[in-house]
């Protein structure tokens, strides 16, 4: 038997037109003891059709998501639309607010949640909301993440490689139609814990994206999401207008963990590659510099493996433990 969510809607889903409200995200604390946490919801629905879940700001430093959304549900006229836009850009509104990858309400991390917990933290409450009350709503989903204040990812979008080969080509088939050169393939090593996963628990086709990082906005990244969202709209027919289908793509995924480059000790990463290049194993990856120790040699780093630089850290200060370089390998076949 299902648990019934804890978190209720201010706005009725199954009604026509646009409403916008919020998720109330019940839970006492000192800074708001008896009211609610809101997470603002939209729903655009026009005549019958497909259901499109679009979200962002799963981690709360990740903005090129968040506004590629809001100019997307600014231009939707219900009158116009076959089927239902249910738009979340910021799903971990308390991770936004503080502009933090994690909620300050109870320090988790959203997208390592699911399935949740209707009866645990903020964090699970999210989680278990997401994946048995919005989720089996919807047609398809777009999870907009990028590399947040830590990281630097080179754009891409990620399907997941599920066993159920059907959903996995229409993983697929999304991430082509979002248009970006690279797709991250999520095979063996993807966190079932994810918005990914739980979309393919649910069984609806799904890609997240990764889309830069820094902390900010990049206009032309965001200018390509926003760009994506409306061609995978116009595939599934919610909107009017032909679909864009892009030049050859390259599919990418993590074969081998060890692959990446991982920091040895506390020091200030002096980064010698970026993300988006080619690298073969030996290559100088850059010098950890041991400034709290400058008594200590600074030490060569090179990267582990051949392949792909997906993304970099984006901190100067690093711990041991941290990731510096996550690299890649080419996939030779789509499925």
């Amino acid at each position: 038997m299902k648990t019934p969510s804890r978190i209720g809607l201010t706005i009725d889903l199954s009604r026509d037109g646009k409403q916008v409200g919020d998720a109330m995200l019940r839970w006492s604390d000192n800074g708001n003891p008896l009211g609610y946490h809101p997470i603002p919801v939209v729903s655009i629905k026009g005549a019958d059709g497909p259901v499109l879940l679009l979200t962002g700001g799963t981690h709360g430093d990740e903005f090129e998501g968040p506004a590629a959304i809001m100019r997307v549900i600014q231009n939707l006229d219900p009158a116009l639309l076959r089927g239902q836009v249910i738009a979340i850009p910021a799903l971990n509104m308390p991770a936004v607010h503080a502009s933090a990858r994690v909620s300050p309400l109870d320090g988790m991390n959203l997208n390592r949640a699911f399935p949740g917990d209707a009866n645990g933290t903020p964090t699970a409450m999210i989680a278990h909301f997401l994946e048995t009350e919005i989720l089996p709503l919807c047609d398809a989903a777009i999870d907009l993440h990028s590399g947040g204040k830590a990281s630097f990812f080179h754009p891409c979008a990620l399907p997941t490689h599920t066993t159920d080969r059907a959903l996995a080509a229409k993983n697929m088939d999304l991430a082509e139609l979002f248009g970006l050169p690279l797709i991250w393939r999520l095979g063996s090593h993807n966190d079932n814990r994810s918005v990914n996963s739980a979309a393919e628990r649910a069984g609806v086709p799904m890609i997240a994206t990764e889309l830069g990082g820094g902390g900010g906005v990049d206009p032309q990244i965001t200018d390509q999401a926003e760009s994506g969202i409306l061609n995978i709209m116009r595939h599934l027919g919610v909107i009017e207008g032909g679909t864009a289908h892009p030049p050859e793509q390259r599919i990418v995924e993590i074969r081998d963990a060890a692959a990446s480059l991982y920091a040895t000790s506390e020091g200030v990463f002096d980064r010698a590659l970026s993300a988006g290049q080619d690298v073969s194993a030996g290559d100088v990856a850059g010098w950890l510099h041991h400034v709290t120790e400058p008594e200590r040699p600074s030490v060569r780093l090179h990267v582990p493996q051949d392949g792909m630089i997906l993304a970099h850290t984006n901190r100067g200060l690093v711990s041991r433990g941290e990731m510096l370089l996550l690299v890649v390998q080419d996939v030779d076949q789509a499925l």
